[in-house]
């Protein structure tokens, strides 16, 4: 997984997408979706990831990923601080777990 810093979110997306992530996929509780298409956790790997943390308000953090699917689809998902971890699966969970 490779870390780079932009200075803001929607910079880190404009890099993704000069890299190939061209599609916006949505979280579920168990999947990214994209359209028809659903991938769980082991049918995507997170190949990038940027976090950003509100300077004074928790609500303004917010963690961009760049995945790509095991079909070959590259995209990015954008998740802020209001994520519902309690309707996430535990190996969605897992899966967009930080690590450092």
């Amino acid at each position: 997984m490779e870390h780079y810093h932009y200075a803001t979110v929607s910079e880190a997306i404009n890099e993704l997408r000069k890299l190939g992530f061209t599609t916006d996929f949505n979280l579920e509780e168990n999947c990214i979706v994209c359209h028809s298409d659903k991938f769980e956790p082991e049918h995507f790997e997170i190949t990038q990831i940027y976090r950003y943390e509100g300077d004074t308000d928790p609500a303004d953090e917010a963690t961009v990923y760049g995945i790509e699917s095991n079909t070959g689809l590259k995209g990015i998902l954008v998740t802020g601080y209001g994520a519902n971890s309690e309707s996430m699966s535990e190996a969605m969970l897992r899966k967009l777990s930080i690590r450092h």
